[in-house]
């Protein structure tokens, strides 16, 4: 039992490291995290030790993110990236349906997408909400079984202007 209680203090410290480097992140303020108790038996008295570690605040991320291939994730990144500002260049996609229909609906809206293999494209955002390329007319995304596209796409177009309908196969209007 012993054991299971130090695996817990150690897991809950790791999870309230990583709250505080959230919090200095998106706060930009620095942190202090106290490092590891080392502790020690020396004769009859035991000696404890704790140190801090400062870590500052960070002003801008740079760098590349290699994740594995996922429905989930391939799609939030082609939105994500249609959303920000400037060209995002997205690897590693999942080849299914799911990527394709969001792929579609990106092409349909007119937002530019650069395809240079089955798993790399590179999006130019639009820099806030996508409107409809049509805006006197409803823009028909047609988004097949494609739930990780669907949800989130709705989502994000409920930001933009312009009319837009998005649909799917029989099983997708049941779900």
């Amino acid at each position: 039992m012993k054991g299971a209680n130090v695996l817990l203090t150690h897991t809950l410290a790791c999870v309230f490291a990583l709250l505080q480097l959230s919090e200095a992140f998106l706060t930009r303020t620095a942190v202090q995290l106290p490092r590891p108790q080392f502790s020690c038996q020396r004769g009859s008295a035991t000696v404890s030790e704790v140190e801090t570690l400062t870590i500052s605040p960070i002003t801008s991320l740079d760098g590349t993110v290699t994740l594995p291939g996922s429905k989930s994730l391939s799609n939030r990144c082609l939105l994500l990236a249609a959303l920000s500002e400037g060209k995002t260049r997205v690897d590693n996609l999942l080849e299914s349906d799911d990527i394709r229909y969001m792929l579609e609906a990106l092409d349909t809206l007119q937002v530019p997408v650069e395809r240079h293999s089955a798993d790399s494209v590179t999006v130019t955002g639009q820099a806030g909400p996508i409107n409809s390329p049509t805006p006197d007319q409803v823009c028909e995304l047609f988004l097949g079984n494609a739930g990780t596209a669907m949800r989130p796409l709705a989502a994000a177009l409920c930001m933009g202007h312009g009319k837009f309908m998005l649909d799917g196969v029989p099983r997708m209007r049941e779900r």
